[in-house]
Formats: C-alpha cells, sequence, structure tokens
C-alpha cells in the first residue's frame, strides 16, 4: 500500500514535521507507579468538566486491524452519553500525515489518534499539541505496562507522556499446512521452525517448494526485507546518537536487501502489493507459502482469509525476531473532552480488553500480566488449528532486540522497497537501485 510519493508531498510533510518539533517544549519531573490501580479520572482543563448526561462525540483515527470499534460499543451501552466517531485506515503514512496537517493548521484533529511506534520521534517533542496524560492519570497505571514499551511514549526525563500504550509486535512465521504438506516439508510448528532456523534453510526449503508446488514460498516482497531488517542490533536507518543516516553502513539492512533480491532472482517470492486484494485474496487461496509478520498480523489474516480457518500454523523467524509496530492512543489537544476520551482510552487499554483484542485480532498486549495468566497462554486459537498462538507469540516477544526508528524511517523505508519492486518487476539492476536508494536517503536526511 506505501507507494512512492512525488517530492512537493515529501517536502510538504517535512515542513509540517519541522514545524511540530519547533512546537516541543521542555518537561521536567516525572514518577511511574508500580501495581494495577485503576486510572485516576483526574483533569486540570476545565473545557471537560461535564455533567455526565451531557451528550459527547469523541472522533477516533484508529489504524490497522483491530477490534476497536466493537469494545467501542461495549463502552458507549454503558455509557449512553458518549458517542464514538470511528475513522479507520491500514495506510500509517497517509494517518500520521493528517495528523500533521491538523496539528499544523491548528484544527481537524481528533480526539484520540491512534499513534504508531515507527512514527514516534515525529510528535514526541511535540508537547504543547498533545495532553499530557500523566496529568489525567497514567502515572498511575504507568507499571501495569512493559517498561521499555511505556519509555518508548515518554519525554526523556518521564514527566510528559504522550501515550497508553497498546499492542506490541514481536515479528513470526505463519505458514500454511496444507501446502507445506503437498510441498512435502514438515507441518508441525516445532518442526518447521527448524527446518528454516537460519535464513540460509529458509531460502532452501523456498526453492524446495517452489519446485514442488509451483507456487511462490513467500508473499511479498517487504515482508521478506522487514523479516531480515528488523533484525538490526539498536538502530536501521538512523543513529540514535546524532540522527545521522547510517543505513548504508548497517549491515542487517544489506543483508535483507541482498535476501530479498536472492529470493526475486530466483522465484520464490510473489508479486504483490502489501494490503492490496490481490494480497488478500492469495492469503485466502493458498497463493503463497509463508508470511514474515507481527503478532497483530494474524487479524488481517482472518479477515482476508476466511475460507483458510484452521490451515494456518505459527513459528519462529529465522536467526531471531523483530518487532514491527505497536501503538500508542493519544490525546491531541485540540480535541475538547480529554476527561471522557482519558477515561475511554484507559478501559480500552486494560488487561481485560487487551486479552480480548488478543483473542479477537491477535494485538500481542503490552501488559506483561497476561504473559502468565492462563487465558493468556492457554488460548487456543481454532483458526490457528487449536495452536496456543500466545506462546509463540511469547517466544518471539523474548527475542527482541528493540530498535531506533528516527523521524524519517518510514519515508527511508519506502526508497529500499521501491528498489526491490524495480527489482521484482522491471528487471532493474540491483546493485544500481540499491546505491540510488541511498542516494536518496542521504538527500532526505540532509534536507531535513
Amino acid at each position: 500500500m506505501r507507494k512512492g510519493k512525488k517530492w512537493p508531498v515529501m517536502l510538504l510533510a517535512l515542513i509540517m514535521m519541522i514545524s511540530l518539533s519547533a512546537c516541543g517544549g521542555g518537561s521536567n519531573n516525572g514518577s511511574g507507579a508500580e501495581g494495577t490501580a485503576e486510572p485516576a479520572a483526574t483533569n486540570t482543563d476545565d473545557s471537560s468538566k461535564t455533567s455526565s448526561d451531557e451528550k459527547i462525540e469523541l472522533s477516533f483515527w484508529s489504524l490497522g486491524t483491530t477490534n476497536y470499534e466493537e469494545l467501542g460499543k461495549e463502552y458507549t451501552k454503558e455509557h449512553p452519553n458518549i458517542t464514538i466517531k470511528f475513522q479507520n485506515t491500514s495506510d500509517q503514512t497517509a494517518h500520521h500525515n493528517n495528523l500533521t496537517t491538523a496539528l499544523s493548521a491548528g484544527s481537524g484533529a481528533p480526539d484520540i489518534f491512534m499513534l504508531e511506534i515507527g512514527f514516534m520521534e515525529r510528535f514526541i517533542t511535540a508537547e504543547d499539541k498533545f495532553y499530557n496524560l500523566n496529568d489525567l492519570g497514567a502515572k498511575d497505571i504507568a507499571g501495569n505496562y512493559l517498561d521499555w514499551k511505556w519509555k518508548q511514549g515518554s519525554s526523556k526525563d518521564g514527566s510528559f507522556q504522550i501515550g497508553l500504550p497498546t499492542d506490541i509486535g514481536p515479528t513470526v512465521v505463519y505458514y500454511r499446512t496444507d501446502l507445506m504438506e503437498k510441498a512435502g516439508l514438515p507441518t508441525d510448528p516445532e518442526e518447521f521452525g527448524k527446518a528454516i532456523d537460519t535464513w540460509d534453510k529458509f531460502a532452501a526449503v523456498a526453492k524446495q517448494f517452489k519446485e514442488k508446488t509451483g507456487k511462490p514460498f513467500a508473499d511479498l516482497t517487504d515482508l521478506v526485507y522487514n523479516g531480515v531488517r528488523d533484525q538490526s542490533d539498536g538502530e536501521i536507518y538512523f543513529s540514535k546518537a546524532d540522527g545521522s543516516f547510517i543505513g548504508d553502513k548497517n549491515p542487517m539492512v544489506k543483508k535483507a536487501y541482498d535476501f530479498t533480491v536472492k529470493g526475486i532472482q530466483e522465484g520464490w517470492i510473489g508479486n504483490t502489493l502489501l494490503w492490496s486484494p490481490e494480497w488478500g485474496q492469495a492469503t485466502n487461496d493458498g497463493g503463497f507459502g509463508v508470511m514474515l509478520g507481527p503478532a497483530w498480523m494474524a487479524g488481517n489474516i482472518k479477515t482476508n482469509g476466511p475460507d483458510s480457518s484452521g490451515k494456518w500454523r505459527i513459528t519462529q523467524l529465522p536467526e531471531g525476531a523483530g518487532n514491527w509496530g505497536g501503538s500508542f492512543l493519544t490525546l491531541p489537544k485540540q480535541g475538547k473532552h480529554s476527561k471522557e476520551a482519558y477515561e475511554f482510552i484507559a478501559w480500552l487499554d486494560s488487561k481485560e480488553n487487551q486479552l480480548e483484542s488478543f483473542k479477537s485480532k491477535g494485538l500481542m498486549p503490552s501488559i506483561p500480566a497476561l504473559y502468565t495468566d492462563e487465558a493468556f497462554t492457554g488460548f487456543k486459537d481454532d483458526f490457528f488449528g487449536g495452536q496456543a498462538t500466545a506462546v509463540e507469540y511469547g517466544k518471539a516477544a523474548q527475542r527482541v532486540k528493540p530498535v531506533y526508528y528516527g523521524p524519517l524511517h518510514d519515508q527511508t523505508d519506502t526508497f529500499f522497497k521501491d528498489a526491490l519492486k524495480n527489482v521484482l518487476e522491471k528487471k532493474a539492476d540491483p546493485a544500481k537501485e540499491w546505491d540510488a536508494a541511498v542516494e536518496k536517503a542521504k538527500t532526505l536526511a540532509e534536507r531535513s
């Protein structure tokens, strides 16, 4: 779904990013709390002091496949004076650019915005544009969440909290047992995982699968590239120390690129676009063998592939795991009902509802108390053949090395993925495409 952007549009986005960064103010003292305290309903904003029966509409810009609309309906049954209006998209770039535009214009932002971690650096310094959730009660529930996940949404001193953590995205291998059986490959998750536990073995199995079935082993270039790229150690494209572009020096970026090129040249990577109808249809019809994706991708597989229920299983990625995504629920200050908005997101993001989001859409919880909860570990997903999927996600989560993205990650990532598409579709020279992607990334970094 991520297509190349015209330069004028990209420059406009960069200008807006700079204006947002200039708005960020410094914060001082912060504190976190341990335990499982219920969220406090405190607020210093007079505009939010409303009577319990006043009719209030909360606008919510959500991202990707979640069960938040269903949960929202439950919440409004218990709070009949509240209406929640959802606007959902799967286009991450457009989603975040729309908020950038609204914040820069001073109007048009929603009450609740779902902020994806890859875009965190664009907004975290714009503290005057968002409510500090610590002032609304978040500091009292900070201890409920993974410490590293909570800190991703915190100012350096911890005093400002931009959002409540929702899911995390440890990456795994989703695979079709019916197709593996046809290819003469193991179907048991542990055995299949051993067969592909290095990237070299993965490529060898991929060739065998293509020869036996005539179908691509992996669905598309983007997810194969992500699977290797996200095993980077600490940084991907940009230095955490000074923000400089280091993608051409990161060995995992080059390894990801070369490995994907290998799959293209050997014919075991499919030619579909992520989020496209063709990709969804192939997910349903068995058009490929494996999909490398995060825990939340299970929701997309279920949505796109209803006829494939029972045929999927989950195992571990070769050589490690990455973390793709994971979001935060934020409250832009243009919203006029911060108290009610915070009460809703605190309810939506509770232990009980994170469990429901996992069961229905595969959103991996950011509340570690669930990881040993029998309701989580013992959950067997019929769509995945009765497999205890939480166990596999838990294994992957323990293999993750958190990485720094930087505010230009998404645009930079597009350059390399467009290069791979050119290799796939236009038979372009891989080395020349790599050099061109690096040059575009360096130019973007210099202009920012």
